[in-house]
């Protein structure tokens, strides 16, 4: 797998934007869209453009620290949400939005990462050990949708590179993949993430 972002673009935010009430069972929003052709090629559809701009606002989180290789990044960050799960369901917590994972480092063989899912309001008891509440990233973003398998998302991320060389913008120092599938029963073939990448 390729290095996301990191060999091509120094400097490189992607966080979520969609807001969604998600019920206490199960994150799945909707069912994923038909998978695209190649991210770089504009005229895939009409109804979804390549780059949308947008406004993020920071939200509540909970969230979970980990690291991993990206030779089993998707194993490693739905394992992640799978303990997130198990919090917020005994909890009794309700989601505020899809699950997003948060690149805090990578380099050629690994990263370290946020697993994070937005909540409506802090638990009244706060989390223990690796679990913790934070805020979301907010500010000025791009969205850029991918569908299809988790490995094909190097393609989208060399295509946004392109973009913002093409387009000579800036962009902050983290990344951060918004999952509109559930990341603990998708099917890592079939999955729709939003990658916004927020602007300096």
């Amino acid at each position: 797998m390729l290095l996301r972002f990191a060999p091509c673009i120094a400097a490189a935010a992607l966080c979520f934007v969609t807001i969604v009430v998600g019920s206490q069972a199960s994150w799945a929003q909707t069912p994923p869209a038909p998978a695209a052709a190649s991210p770089a090629d504009k005229s895939t559809s009409s109804a979804e453009p390549f780059a949308e701009d947008t406004t993020l606002t920071a939200k509540t989180i909970v969230y979970v620290k980990g690291n991993g290789v990206w030779d089993s990044a998707f194993d490693t960050i739905s394992g992640a949400f799978k303990k997130l799960k198990t919090y917020i369901d005994k909890e009794g917590l309700k989601t505020d939005g899809p699950p997003m994972t948060i690149f805090t480092q990578t380099d050629d063989t690994g990263f370290q990462f946020q697993a994070a899912v937005p909540i409506a309001e802090p638990p009244k008891n706060p989390p223990r050990g690796d679990i913790a509440i934070g805020q979301s990233p907010e500010g000025h973003a791009l969205k850029f949708v991918h569908h299809g398998s988790y490995d094909e998302l190097d393609n989208t991320y060399e295509a946004i590179t392109n973009y913002l060389d093409e387009k000579r913008l800036e962009a902050k120092d983290l990344f951060i993949e918004q999952y509109e599938t559930d990341p603990v029963t998708a099917d890592a073939k079939k999955l729709t993430v939003d990658v916004l990448v927020l602007l300096k």
